[in-house]
């Protein structure tokens, strides 16, 4: 069996390229380990965590109404429609994907490809409709293969009892007690879920904050909301043992924690992802990979490979479903001769906790770590008419500029909504923006959106919503 492109992985960036591909003419073949397509994002990642979220967060709604007076009813919790509600929206998009695929006549195969030089591919069948050939030769692969939960030795038990994100995400039960292992994104993001549906959850954490690498002033509204949430949060600890007693599973733990050894109905172990990169056969390329495992490629995609191309998790941090999109479309717009790089200076990454925390850009934190000399301008919601009427004052929203242009380098946003406020951010960076354009942009009254041109407004003391005592001599 012959192609122009093959693609190795059929997630975000993968159908990306492979339909950008076959828009430009290109003869193309996507090969998946899953009968559907979407990859870990669509089947048990970025869509069915963000459908479960948008539930916890109706039923934090519905109670917070009771400061308005309005009051309901303890919510009744049907995990089997909960489940049905999931698999369909799951199915919607994945069936959608099917369509645009046979509409651009994208050959899928379903399989475990591995290489076995540079210009072919082992196939060999994992499903029911084995392929037709068990090799592929190619002009050229794009590697898209994502990347997988990191284990910890100790947690590594044969139980279901200890999770992974995708044993969470199929909702086997509502769990009396959970632990969650890491206070990163994904932890919290399903522990707050959990939380809601009636978990007593806590979470252990090896620093001393959660979501390492954030801004503290934009974590702390958050750390605050979730003291309330959750049973516990332990910081400066570890865990270095654990059995399964019974029903449950003995954890035990080194730290900042009273009882050293603790049980729980069930374990979430989300402490990071690697790469998928050790299991492809690229040995038998020139492809370079990394010490962390990672495929080594340049700002367009390319490996020491001529016929090879990586993008997504497995060609580099930070592994997201939006970064791999577009280094998808821009791999393919290289092999088809443009002028294409990935070149980005700000890519969002969005926590969607309740509040939400987004950034994009340079943050405070990464200046202060490198000695960059930048300015800050923040405006608190607090001050925020919008954020006064539906109760929600803790965010907060500020952004970094560079002091000799006054050019917008950065931005971070806590509060609701602020993975879709950070967008306009992303635009205003790429585009090169100095402060004053965001504060002479006319946002709309009574929004969330005005935070970011009041913040601007801020920096240029023209912000008629703070006061500020004016400097004396």
């Amino acid at each position: 069996m012959n192609t122009q492109l093959a693609i190795l992985g059929a997630g975000p960036g993968g159908y990306a390229a492979a339909f950008l591909a076959a828009d430009l003419g290109m003869q193309v073949t996507l090969v998946d380990l899953e009968p559907r397509l979407g990859g870990v994002c669509l089947l048990r990642g970025c869509i069915p965590s963000k459908a479960l979220l948008h539930v916890a967060k109706a039923m934090a709604e519905a109670e917070h109404l009771a400061e308005w007076g309005v009051s309901f009813s303890k919510p009744k919790i049907d995990l089997d429609v909960m489940r049905k509600r999931k698999e369909r929206v799951i199915a919607t998009l994945t069936g959608g994907l099917k369509q645009l695929a046979k509409k651009r006549k994208v050959q899928v195969i379903q399989a475990r490809a591995r290489f076995a030089d540079s210009q072919t591919l082992r196939l060999d069948p994992v499903g029911d409709k084995p392929p037709e050939d068990d090799t592929l030769r190619f002009e050229h692969c794009i590697v898209a293969a994502g990347s997988r939960p990191v284990t910890i030795p100790g947690l590594d038990l044969p139980t279901d009892r200890v999770m992974s994100s995708s044993g969470a995400l199929e909702l086997a039960d509502v769990p009396e007690s959970m632990l969650v292992v890491g206070g990163g994104y994904i932890g919290l993001e399903l522990g707050s879920v959990y939380a809601a549906l009636g978990s007593r959850v806590s979470v252990v954490e090896l620093t001393d904050g959660l979501l390492p690498g954030a801004d503290r002033d934009l974590v702390k509204p958050l750390h605050k909301r979730l003291e309330r949430e959750f049973e516990a949060i332990w910081l400066n600890t570890k865990v270095v043992g654990a059995a399964e007693k019974g029903k449950t599973i003995e954890v035990t733990f080194e730290g900042e924690v009273d009882e050293k050894v603790r049980r729980f109905d069930r374990v979430l172990v989300s402490v990071g992802r690697r790469p998928n990169s050790a299991e492809l056969g690229l040995e038998n390329t020139r492809v370079e990979i990394d010490e962390r495992g990672f495929v080594v490629v340049d700002n367009r995609g390319r490996t020491a490979d001529p016929h090879v191309l990586a993008i997504g998790d497995v060609a580099g941090e930070p592994m997201l479903a939006h970064k791999a999109a577009h280094q998808g479309k821009v791999a393919v717009e290289a092999l088809a001769g443009e002028p294409a790089v990935f070149d980005p200076r700000a890519i969002p990454a969005v926590v969607f906790t309740d509040p939400e925390i987004a950034w994009a850009g340079v943050t405070e934190t990464v200046a202060e770590k490198e000695g960059r000399e930048v300015q800050i301008a923040q405006f608190p919601w607090a001050a925020s008419g919008r954020a006064q009427a539906v109760g929600r004052t803790e965010g907060l929203t500020k952004w970094v500029i560079d002091p000799e242009s006054d050019r917008l380098i950065g931005c971070g946003i806590v509060g609701p909504g602020a993975g879709d406020l950070i967008g306009e951010a992303v635009l205003a960076i790429e585009m090169g923006a100095a402060v004053g354009d965001v504060a002479e942009s006319i946002h709309p009254h009574p929004t969330f959106s005005e935070t970011l041109a009041v913040a601007a407004e801020v920096h240029l003391g023209t912000a008629t919503d703070l006061y500020r005592p004016k400097r004396t001599r």
